[in-house]
């Protein structure tokens, strides 16, 4: 019995440890967006909002098909 549940307190270690980083993945990525969307609402409030639309594919702004 004891075993077993070493054994699931280091599965739950294991599994801790992963979501640790995974939360801190998120959170760099929760950050980053929140500076986006501060430069997207800079550009728009400068009157820049046409450079906002994605870019054509690279063959339509080469003349391609």
């Amino acid at each position: 019995m004891l075993e077993r549940i070493a054994a699931r307190r280091a599965d739950l270690d294991l599994l801790e440890e992963q979501l640790v980083k995974q939360l801190a993945e998120v959170r760099v990525e929760r950050d980053e967006l929140v500076v986006a969307e501060r430069v997207v609402q800079r550009i728009s409030e400068q009157g820049f909002g046409e450079y906002l639309s994605p870019a054509p594919p690279p063959e339509e702004a080469q003349g391609g098909p």
